[in-house]
């Protein structure tokens, strides 16, 4: 689970970058699940394009690509999805240390 600060970390990684895949028509088919899952394992933070012609709700389809991809939805702007997921054996981004709890 990410923290707020983790996640803006992110967000600010995400908006210097493109979108790299384009959810169209087809709709989340394993073959795009397959996708999202190997472009998380290369970038770890991947920017999704939801198509004018998909009618679902963004939302819906981020939670449904991270459920199925084992990562977490960072955030959606508009029709933009931003996923991420660690890499265990080659992290490439390095998150925000979380806060340690006093007591």
């Amino acid at each position: 689970m990410l923290t707020t600060k983790q996640r803006a970390y992110l967000k600010g990684l995400a908006m210097k970058e493109d979108a790299i895949l384009s959810l169209g028509k087809g709709g989340i088919t394993p073959t795009f699940v397959n996708s999202v899952a190997e472009a998380l394992k290369k970038r770890e933070l991947v920017k999704i394009h939801v198509l004018k012609n998909i009618f679902e709700d963004p939302r819906e389809l981020a939670e449904t690509l991270a459920e199925r991809t084992r990562s977490e939805v960072v955030q959606i702007i508009g029709r933009k999805i931003v996923l991420y997921k660690r890499n265990e054996e080659k992290p490439g981004i390095e998150l925000p240390k979380q806060a340690k709890k006093n007591g």
